[in-house]
């Protein structure tokens, strides 16, 4: 299955659909066999003492591909520089998505977005600037219900 992103341009604005992967929990071999070694955009998230997930944070990648990025932010034994994150990983249920697209624009674009939801008081978050206004829609094959 493809979870990529498509773009509809009208009268200078973009419409973005962007299809998620399913969640998956944070296992290095899954993450080895199932994730692309592809750029595109994904969400780390942690699963609460409710079973509740809760967004960690949400990053794009270029060089080091998908893969190898999800892989590298979800074990313990690579962040060693970092006790806080650490604790987190080590402690708690790491569940991940993705979406791929090679478009550093794009991927500003749909970062933007999504922030202007999670945390819309964060302004250094910036678009790409390309279009008058972005619009968002998505698709998840689960129905995710995160917590702030």
């Amino acid at each position: 299955m493809n979870y990529g992103i498509t773009a509809t341009e009208k009268n200078g604005d973009i419409y973005y659909f962007v299809n998620w992967s399913p969640l998956a929990k944070a296992d290095r071999y899954a993450i080895i066999t199932k994730v692309p070694a592809v750029a595109g955009i994904f969400e780390i998230y942690w699963m609460d003492e409710k079973n509740r997930l809760r967004l960690f944070f949400v990053e794009k990648t270029i060089y080091g591909g998908l893969r190898s990025e999800i892989r590298r932010v979800t074990d313990p034994d690579l962040c060693k520089d970092n006790e806080s994150l650490r604790k987190i990983l080590e402690e708690k249920e790491i569940w991940f998505r993705y979406v791929t697209t090679h478009s550093s624009n794009i991927m500003e674009d749909i970062i933007w977005c999504l922030m202007q939801t999670y945390n819309p008081e964060d302004t250094s978050i910036k678009h790409s600037g390309r279009y008058e206004n972005i619009f968002l829609k998505e698709s998840a094959p689960d129905k995710l219900m995160w917590v702030p």
